[in-house]
C-alpha cells in the first residue's frame, strides 16, 4: 500500500484517487450506478428515457443501460441489462444491447434479433442512435416467453424490439441504470441524462421513482475517481472526467 501510494505520488496521481489512465479493473472499465427507490412490490416492467448530451469522442466502448433482476418463487434467478453503446465495432459506433445472466449458471439464451450485428454478437445489435435525442428503454414480459427489451426513438415514435431473453421468472426487482466506460479516466468528458423513470407492479399500477442511490466503482476495483452523478432539473445526469461532488452512497432526489 505504501509503495503504491509513493508510485502514484511521483506519477502525479493522488493515492486512492485514480483520475488518469486506463481503469485496471478485470474488464478494463470503470462503472457508476443509480439504484432506484421503488415500492416494495413485485414488478413486471421498468422503463426510462435516456439521452447522450455530450457524446464520446474517442474510439472506446461506452455502455449505458437499464438493468433489472429476475425473481422466481421469492428468490433471485438472474439479471439483465438493455441500453445503447458507443462501440467502435459497429457502424457509426452505434449499438443496442439486451443480454443477461442466470445467477451462477452462465449467460441467458434468447431469440435472434431482427436487427443485424456487424460483429455477429447475439446480445449487441446495430442501432443508429443520435446525440441530443431521447430514447425510451423498456423491459417487460414477452408475449411469447421470457422477457423483452424495446427501444423507442422519441423523435420519430418508432419502437424497436431488441429481442427476448428466455428465463423463467415471476417478476422483476431492483431496477437500476448505469454507465460502463472503457475509456481512460482522463479522456474527454461525456455526459448522459436519465429522465421519466417508471415501473409497473404485478397489479398493473404504475409508479414514477424520483430518488436513487449512487454507487461508484471503488478504487481497489479499478474505478475512476473523477466520475459524478447529479440531479439536474427533472433528471439524473452522469458525467465522466469531472469533479466528484456527490459521494458514494448518496441518495439523490428529483423535486416534483
Amino acid at each position: 500500500m505504501v509503495l503504491r501510494g509513493l508510485l502514484q505520488r511521483f506519477s502525479g496521481q493522488p493515492a486512492n484517487r485514480r483520475i488518469s489512465g486506463r481503469p485496471p479493473s478485470g474488464n478494463g472499465a470503470s462503472s457508476f450506478h443509480l439504484f432506484w427507490d421503488v415500492p416494495p412490490k413485485p414488478l413486471i416492467e421498468a422503463s426510462v428515457t435516456f439521452e447522450v448530451v455530450e457524446p464520446p469522442t474517442v474510439a472506446k466502448l461506452y455502455f449505458w443501460a437499464l438493468q433489472a433482476s429476475f425473481v422466481r418463487n421469492g428468490g433471485r434467478v438472474g439479471g439483465a441489462h438493455m441500453g445503447l453503446q458507443h462501440n467502435p465495432a459497429y457502424p457509426d459506433a452505434c449499438g443496442v444491447n439486451w443480454g443477461g445472466y442466470h445467477d451462477g449458471a452462465g449467460e441467458l439464451e434468447g431469440s435472434i434479433s431482427a436487427l443485424p450485428s456487424a460483429p455477429d454478437n447475439i446480445n449487441t445489435r446495430d442501432y443508429r442512435w443520435f446525440p441530443n435525442r431521447q430514447y425510451r428503454f423498456r423491459i417487460h414480459r414477452s408475449p411469447d416467453r421470457g422477457w423483452r427489451a424495446t427501444i423507442t426513438d422519441l423523435a420519430t415514435g418508432e419502437e424497436t424490439v431488441v429481442r427476448d431473453l428466455w428465463i423463467e421468472a415471476d417478476h422483476l426487482e431492483a431496477p437500476m441504470m448505469w454507465s460502463e466506460v472503457f475509456a481512460d479516466c482522463d479522456q474527454p468528458s461525456v455526459l448522459v441524462r436519465w429522465t421519466d423513470l417508471e415501473v409497473m407492479t404485478v397489479d398493473g399500477a404504475t409508479f414514477n421513482p424520483t430518488a436513487a442511490r449512487l454507487n461508484y466503482q471503488s478504487h481497489d476495483a479499478g474505478g475512476c475517481a473523477n466520475t459524478n452523478t447529479a440531479v439536474v432539473g427533472d433528471g439524473f445526469e452522469q458525467r465522466t472526467t469531472t469533479e466528484r461532488l456527490n459521494p458514494n452512497g448518496s441518495r439523490l432526489s428529483i423535486l416534483v
